[in-house]
C-alpha cells in the first residue's frame, strides 16, 4: 500500500527522470538487472539507468566512474534512480528497508549473507549499510550491518533509515 502511493506521488519526477535520460543518452530509460532476492531467488531489479548503454554489468563501486552519464550522476546523488524499485516491492520481491539486493557474481557477500541468515529477508531500496556509508566493497561488513540489522528490525527504525537515505543524498 505504501509502495502504491509512493510510487503515484514520485511518478511525475520519474517521467521527467526518464525524458532526461532519453534526451541525452542512447537507450531505454528503465533498465533491469538480476539480483540476488530472499533465500537466493534471483529477481529483475528495476532501475533508472544512470550508465551508459554498453556499459557491462557490474557491481556500483566495480564500474568506472566515466561509464556514468551527467544525468545519472544527479539521478544517484538524489536517489531518484532507485524508484523503480518501488515496482519491485509492489511485487513482493522487495521492501522498502532490508538488505540491498546483490549480484549473483558476488560470491563473497552472497556467502557471509547465507551464512548469517540475510537471505532470509526480502532485500530493501534501502538498509542500515547504505545509511553508514557501507558498501559491497567490503563484503563481511556489509553483510554483518545487514543481519545485525535484522536482529533490531522496527517500524521506527525502518523510518530513520528511510529518513537517513534522503538525509545522505
Amino acid at each position: 500500500m505504501i509502495a502504491a502511493v509512493m510510487l503515484a506521488m514520485t511518478s511525475p519526477v520519474v517521467l521527467a527522470a526518464m525524458l532526461a535520460i532519453r534526451a541525452t543518452s542512447p537507450g531505454p530509460a528503465i533498465f533491469s538487472q538480476v539480483r540476488v532476492g530472499r533465500g537466493g531467488v534471483l529477481f529483475a531489479c528495476h532501475k533508472l539507468r544512470t550508465m551508459h548503454r554498453d556499459t557491462p554489468s557490474l557491481p556500483t563501486h566495480e564500474a568506472p566512474a566515466a561509464s556514468v552519464t551527467a544525468v545519472g550522476q544527479l539521478l544517484r546523488r538524489t536517489k531518484i534512480d532507485e524508484l523503480p524499485q518501488l515496482w519491485n516491492v509492489l511485487k513482493g520481491e522487495m521492501s522498502l528497508v532490508g538488505p540491498r539486493p546483490c549480484l549473483p557474481t558476488q560470491a563473497e557477500l552472497i556467502g557471509h549473507r547465507q551464512r548469517l541468515g540475510v537471505l532470509s529477508a526480502l532485500p530493501g531500496i534501502t538498509g542500515l549499510a547504505q545509511i553508514k556509508g557501507i558498501d559491497m566493497s567490503d563484503p563481511r561488513l556489509c553483510a554483518e550491518t545487514d543481519a545485525a540489522y535484522q536482529k533490531v528490525a522496527s517500524i521506527g527504525l525502518d523510518l530513520r533509515i528511510l529518513v537517513g537515505t534522503f538525509y545522505r543524498a
